[in-house]
């Protein structure tokens, strides 16, 4: 079986400067099914919190890779929670974050806010430093069509428990919209959504688009046109807003084991091609490693809008036919 690695990294973050990831929740049971998701479609959707790894297995995974990154004389700005699925399904999560504080690097939660209605939840997340919100739409059959929620969530009770965590919190908020070409980048959609924004108040408002394979074919990015628009609409209601459209970066880490770092960041992060090369030159090793990996069926290649992609293969199967068919095609060397 398979072994998931409950931290990787550090890897280059648009928002959080260089982030080691934390990944407390399996391949990929989450609340949502994201027609843009990386991952591709949810293998079980839940909503029920519960143990997934022991806690102890998750902290020292982390610590392992603290040191590692200490030794390599990587920085770290955050510990991001930033799983194969929904964080806050982890039942244990508050008491990780507990357990990480020690560390004294701030600590980071990218969730889709789909169980923020939850009072366990917020009290949660309170013990973060920094916290994003997904809000790709306020209008329930956008919600459906882009989200695909558990069918026992009710959109107006995660819009309230975003409001009431918002008013409590002491960290700092931030959202994240994707906007999506045909499906919620029309003119009505993008205000409804800032007139929340508005309500809500976050430190920071981030418009992005799909910039990896996403799960479902023929999701495209919102134009140009869109996303300017999206910004100005914003900007007019928040005071701090930015796009989140840009490559990230290559300043990917090594931490002395070359196989299991480019499996364990290929796993929730896909990397594109230039960000392997540069890694392969930081580790002084050469694309034979990429090759071996793809003939032993652990790493896939992928293309998107002309871009090559390496990600971990899942034992979920990835690479069948139907997820083929989503990403254009496969190249096996």
């Amino acid at each position: 079986m398979m072994k998931i690695m409950k931290a990787y990294g550090p890897v280059p973050s648009r928002r959080l400067g260089k982030s080691l990831g934390i990944n407390n929740i399996p391949p990929k049971i989450c609340t949502y099914s994201c027609v843009y998701c990386q991952l591709g479609a949810t293998i079980k959707t839940q909503i029920d919190r519960r143990k997934f790894y022991e806690i102890e297995e998750v902290v020292k995974d982390v610590e392992r890779r603290v040191r590692e990154a200490e030794k390599n004389k990587e920085t770290i700005d955050y510990l991001s929670f930033v799983p194969d699925g929904e964080p806050t399904l982890d039942i244990n999560l508050g008491r990780e974050i507990e357990l990480l504080k020690p560390l004294g690097i701030k600590i980071a939660i990218i969730t889709n806010a789909s169980m923020i209605w939850r009072e366990d939840v917020r009290d949660d997340l309170l013990n973060a430093n920094w916290v994003s919100f997904k809000i790709d739409s306020v209008s329930e059959k956008i919600w459906h069509r882009i989200n695909r929620p558990h069918m026992s969530l009710r959109l107006e009770k995660i819009l309230e428990g975003m409001l009431e965590f918002a008013r409590i919190f002491g960290g700092e908020l931030t959202t994240e919209t994707m906007l999506i070409r045909g499906i919620n980048d029309d003119d009505w959609e993008i205000m409804a959504i800032a007139n929340f924004l508005s309500e809500l108040k976050p430190d920071k408002a981030y418009i992005s688009i799909p910039t990896r394979p996403p799960a479902e074919k023929g999701i495209m990015p919102a134009s140009e046109q869109s996303i300017n628009k999206a910004y100005q609409i914003f900007g007019n209601r928040l005071p701090d807003v930015e796009y989140l459209i840009g490559y990230e970066g290559n300043a990917f880490a090594f931490t002395g084991n070359i196989e299991d770092d480019l499996l364990s960041i290929a796993s929730v992060h896909p990397m594109r091609e230039e960000a392997v090369k540069e890694f392969l030159s930081k580790a002084r090793s050469d694309w034979d490693v990429i090759k071996r990996l793809i003939r032993e069926n652990k790493l896939i290649e992928l293309q998107y809008q002309g871009k090559k992609f390496y990600m971990r293969k899942l034992h979920r199967g990835i690479g069948n036919a139907r997820r083929a068919g989503t990403l254009s095609r496969f190249i096996v060397f």
